[in-house]
């Protein structure tokens, strides 16, 4: 056999490997395909085959671990649980990264236990475009945060307490909801309250309206209500996504944070002014009527005889739709809650109706 006929022979073989290595598709590691390099290796055309199958079988997958800076891996989960002490400090002052290294670390619990070495090696929140706990804040209500290190936990008080912008309508909701307060994390909200935080005319939000509703009876509740707080004034418009301290008690069904908000916002109990500029205004009884809005679905009878007695009207027109009114939107879903919104011996005369009818 000529060296021509050995060198086609060679060239023949890397195309069948390489037709037997893409029918494998992902199936086959890329370690398959340099170990078969072995086939064909005493010429550069039959590597440059090998490779360029290689190139194509790995192409768009994700970067090895190996190939990736300390802080590249400390922040994917695939390379591995974070190994303490792995952090170069001259990663994070040089990332490529586009994302802030502390928002990606803050926004997901697996990452936590990078944080400590994170902000120990020079991360600065400065460095992000908002406040890291507002990334996190703005994902669930109420992270679990039982699992999360003693470190762990005094970096995010020092993440609330060096970044000013922290102090932000959903993250006084996350750091007053029940989880939080089990770690701990609420006793920044009396810190800033002792800075003078929360004075009146600072803040672009009501602190009563951000506070989880199972916080309005604590000492720093009672605070805000004495510096002049109140519950009208948190029903203004604020920057953040998640709802209003009066929606949340309503639909967890909280019967003790709705008798503060109805005591000291009685309107609220037939119209919801919007907390956004895209919102309208809406209805409570309407809202508990929609499947799925309460919680406890279970509470759905006891809550519309609850706000029933507060005032609220089954009458009331509906700003999303002028021309209905709750008891007309109850029947039109066919709610079993109809006879309690219209009860056959008491239905108002049309001139009542008028008379309860909120503009």
């Amino acid at each position: 056999m000529t060296w021509i006929d050995g060198r086609m022979l060679k060239l023949a073989a890397a195309g069948c490997l390489a037709a037997w290595l893409a029918a494998l598709g992902g199936c086959t590691t890329a370690g398959l395909v340099l170990g078969a390099a072995g086939v064909a290796t005493d010429t550069s055309v039959t590597w440059d085959i090998v490779k360029y199958v290689h190139g194509k079988m790995t192409e768009g997958d994700p970067t090895p671990c190996q190939q990736l800076d300390s802080l590249q891996r400390a922040l994917n989960p695939r390379c591995g649980a974070f190994v303490p002490g792995s952090l170069q400090a001259r990663d994070i002052r040089d990332t490529p990264l586009r994302q802030c290294a502390l928002a990606v670390v803050v926004r997901d619990p697996r990452l936590w236990p990078v944080l400590p070495e994170l902000i120990d090696k020079g991360a600065q929140p400065e460095a992000c475009a908002r406040s890291p706990l507002v990334d996190l804040a703005q994902r669930p209500s109420c992270p679990d945060f039982s699992a999360a290190s003693p470190a762990v936990l005094q970096s995010l008080q020092w993440l609330a307490e060096a970044d000013a912008r922290a102090i932000h309508h959903d993250v006084v909701r996350m750091l007053s909801c029940p989880s939080a307060r089990n770690a701990g994390l609420d006793g920044v909200l009396s810190t800033w309250l002792a800075q003078g935080e929360f004075d009146r005319g600072k803040l672009s939000f009501g602190p009563l309206g951000a506070l989880d509703p199972g916080y309005l009876d604590t000492p720093l509740a009672h605070a805000l209500e004495a510096q002049g707080h109140t519950a009208r004034e948190a029903l203004g418009g604020y920057d953040g996504v998640q709802p209003g301290g009066f929606e949340v008690a309503l639909r967890t069904s909280n019967w003790k944070a709705l008798d503060w908000w109805l005591r000291g916002a009685p309107e609220l109990a037939n119209r919801v002014p919007p907390s956004q500029s895209d919102q309208l205004p809406w209805v409570p009884l309407a809202r508990v009527l929609v499947p799925g809005f309460l919680a406890d679905p279970a509470s759905r009878p006891a809550m519309v005889g609850f706000l029933m007695a507060r005032g609220a009207s089954p009458w009331q027109k509906l700003p999303f739709d002028p021309g209905r009114s709750v008891v007309e939107y109850a029947r039109a879903l066919g709610s079993p809650l109809v006879p309690l919104l219209d009860p056959p011996l008491a239905r108002p005369t049309r001139v009542a109706q008028t008379l309860v009818e909120q503009p």
